[in-house]
This record gives structure tokens, C-alpha cells and sequence, in this order.
């Protein structure tokens, strides 16, 4: 009975390990994707976002208070340089015009009668001196006649002095008068109208701002905030992309044209101001659409390509005398693009390069892991390699079979 028992278990181990191994084994190979090795362009890009807005704008103000009486433009209007868009109330300002003219005439007529005096005390003064030559008023009463003419013509200086501030006084006043008439200072399209009939203007400190007139909205500009990592990589005239979500399948170009100095710090983070010029013709882009900016750096034109998946994928050599393949030749990588690397070596355009396994986890073939004995990989996978070495009967982590078995 003992034997029998014996013999069954025997049997049953047998079975067992055949059926293990037998797993094991057919697990053992994944499939391998390639990928192939191109002919093109490698672009090294540096990317930001910004907002769009005018070349020029300018802030249209009032330089006196008052209320607005008419409105002559509204939002996306187009004016021309000298272009009535706004009237406030001119009444007082009227007023005052007329009151600045009423004290023109008064000191006018003042100089004129100070002037009468002045003729009158010269007369005066001419009589008193033939009288005391023949000694008939005494010194004192001609030092009295000299005296009166020397005052009556102070006072006409006086007067005529206040002649000039009247007229000053009545330019000023004119000059305020037509400020209540608010005319466009460029050719361009209102962006912005900030007022409404009937509101009051209060220009006491500094020009209230009414309207905002964007000069030429053909042509556009983006200020991207490129990081201070990338900044140093940024020249003006560089060739620009970008997006908008308006357009999300349409690509704008432009180029740079300014690198502003000072820096932005924003929970310090330090990004620099970049300028990028962007034609509009068909006047798609609106001031404040935010931009997804890709600035080209660098580029190398007709060189061998491999994509960056394939250069993450790195068995070892081991991996592929396992799956019966040619290990690929070293590469020494020339530069760097978006999604590939320009190679300088042996491999030529066309040829395949392994990408990646599909189903490797599925099979055993993880992620990689530490070394240990008997797999490929961390945790018998043949991913890109990992903190392990080689291992007795093996390659990286434990896990995977070892080759020798198959």
C-alpha cells in the first residue's frame, strides 16, 4: 500500500511540474512591437501661454468734468483720427467763457482809463516845472507832480498786466470748451466704451477713462510668460505657433520679437514677458484669447529619426537572444525634438527598431525591478530597465524564467 501511495505521489509531482514549466515556457515569449526608423525634421520647442492683444490701444479721457450729453460711438465702431465720439454738457463751461470775456473788456477799459491818467500827470507835471523855473511854486509841489506821474504809470502796468491774465483766463476757458467735445486721437475700432449718456465725468486728479481704441486689430501680439528655465533659450525673430480654443484645429504664426527684462514672480514662480508679433488679416484673433504658444528653438533638417518610445524601451541583450532577435547597434543621439531623437550611427532609415512588448505584464513580463535571480526586468518583465542588475541565472529582477530553461 505504502508503495502505491508512494508511486502516486511521484506521479502527481511529475504531473504538476510538467504542467508549471509547461506554462512557464509558452508565457515566457511576448510580442515585441517595433517601430521604424524615419527620414524628416527634428524640432526642439519651448511652450507657454499667453494673451492676445492690439499692437496699440490707447485710453481715451476726459481732461474736464462734466455730464455726457451725446455718444457717438459704441463697442467695435470704427473712427477716424479727429472723429466726434463724445459730447459733454457745455453749459457752465460756456458760462465761464463769458465771464472770462466780460473781465477782458473790464481791464481793458481800465488800461484805458489808467492811461487817461497817466497823459493827465505828464501835463501836470510839464506845467510844474515851467512855474518853478520862473519860481512860482516852490520844489516841493513839482516832487509832488513827478511822484503822481511815476504812480499813474505803475498802475497802468497794473492794469495792463491784468490784461494779459484776463486773456489767459479766456483761452483757458475756450480751451475747456472744447474739451467737452471728446474727438478720437487715432484711426482704429473702439474695444472698450466704459460710459452712458447722462453719466457725470469727474476729472479731478487724472483723466477718467471712457473708451479704449485699439489702432489696427490686423495686426496682433501675444505676451507669453515664458519660464525662467526656457528663457535663456529664446531669441527674437524665432519662428512661433499657436493656439486658440476659439480655433482649437487652426495654427497661428507668428515670431518673437521682444524678451522683456523684468522678471514676474507668481508664488514664486519667475517667468519672463516674451513678445510674439501675429499677423491677423481675417481678423480672427480677438484682444484676450489666451494663447498655447510653441516657440522653435532648435531644428535639424533631414536626419535619421527614432521615436522616444523606442529609445525608453531598453532590454538587455539577453532579452533578445531570448526572442531569437539581432541586438540593435548602439546609438549615439545627435538631438532632440517633441516626440523623437535625431540619431548619428549605423542604423539606416527604414530599418525597425522594438518599441515595447504587448501583453508583457499579462505574461510575467512587468515593469522593471531590482536584480534577483532567474528574470528579465523587475518582476520578470522586459520593460525599460531598472534599478537591477544582473543576477545569478538571470537578467535584473526576480520573477521572469530563466532563459537556460527554455
Amino acid at each position: 500500500m505504502r508503495r502505491i501511495l508512494l508511486a502516486l505521489l511521484i506521479l502527481g509531482g511529475a504531473i504538476t511540474a510538467y504542467g508549471y514549466y509547461s506554462v512557464r515556457t509558452v508565457e515566457f515569449v511576448p510580442d515585441v512591437s517595433t517601430v521604424a526608423v524615419t527620414e524628416g525634421d527634428i524640432v526642439d520647442t519651448v511652450g507657454a501661454t499667453g494673451a492676445l492683444e492690439a499692437v496699440t490701444t490707447v485710453q481715451v479721457g476726459s481732461q474736464v468734468s462734466g455730464i455726457i450729453q451725446e455718444l457717438h460711438v459704441d463697442f467695435n465702431s470704427i473712427v477716424r483720427e479727429g472723429d466726434v465720439i463724445m459730447r459733454l454738457d457745455p453749459s457752465l463751461f460756456e458760462t465761464q467763457l463769458e465771464q472770462a470775456r466780460a473781465n477782458l473788456l473790464r481791464s481793458e477799459a481800465e488800461v484805458e482809463r489808467l492811461s487817461v491818467a497817466v497823459d493827465d500827470a505828464a501835463t501836470q507835471l510839464r506845467r510844474s516845472r515851467e512855474l518853478a523855473a520862473g519860481e512860482l511854486i516852490s520844489e516841493t509841489e513839482l516832487e509832488a507832480a513827478e511822484v503822481a506821474l511815476r504812480s499813474a504809470e505803475a498802475q497802468r502796468k497794473s492794469a495792463q498786466a491784468q490784461v494779459r491774465q484776463s486773456q489767459a483766463s479766456l483761452s483757458m476757458n475756450e480751451v475747456n470748451l472744447e474739451h467737452t467735445v471728446i474727438r478720437a486721437p487715432i484711426d482704429g475700432i473702439v474695444t472698450s466704451r466704459l460710459v452712458d449718456v447722462g453719466q457725470t465725468v469727474a476729472a479731478s486728479f487724472q483723466a477718467p477713462e471712457l473708451f479704449v481704441i485699439a489702432a489696427d486689430l490686423t495686426k496682433m501680439r501675444v505676451i507669453a510668460n515664458i519660464d525662467e528655465s526656457d528663457v535663456g533659450r529664446i531669441r527674437p525673430n524665432q519662428r512661433v505657433t499657436f493656439t486658440v480654443d476659439a480655433f482649437p484645429a487652426e495654427e497661428f504664426e507668428g515670431s518673437v520679437s521682444q524678451i522683456r527684462l523684468e522678471p514676474i514672480v507668481t508664488q514664486n514662480v519667475v517667468t519672463y514677458a516674451t513678445v510674439i508679433d501675429a499677423p491677423n488679416p481675417e481678423l480672427k484673433l480677438k484682444p484676450g484669447m489666451t494663447a498655447t504658444v510653441t516657440v522653435e528653438v532648435a531644428r535639424r533638417e533631414n536626419v535619421t529619426r527614432i521615436p522616444n518610445s523606442a529609445l525608453r524601451f531598453r532590454p538587455t541583450p539577453a532579452v533578445f537572444a531570448a526572442l531569437g532577435q539581432p541586438v540593435p547597434p548602439e546609438l549615439q543621439l545627435a538631438g532632440r525634438g517633441g516626440s523623437g531623437r535625431a540619431r548619428s550611427g549605423a542604423m539606416p532609415a527604414g530599418a525597425e527598431r522594438p518599441a515595447g512588448t504587448s501583453g508583457a505584464e499579462a505574461r510575467g513580463f512587468g515593469p522593471p525591478g531590482g536584480g534577483g535571480p532567474g528574470g528579465f526586468g523587475g518582476g520578470g518583465g522586459f520593460g525599460p530597465p531598472g534599478g537591477g542588475g544582473e543576477g545569478p541565472g538571470g537578467f535584473g529582477g526576480g520573477g521572469g524564467p530563466d532563459p537556460e530553461r527554455r
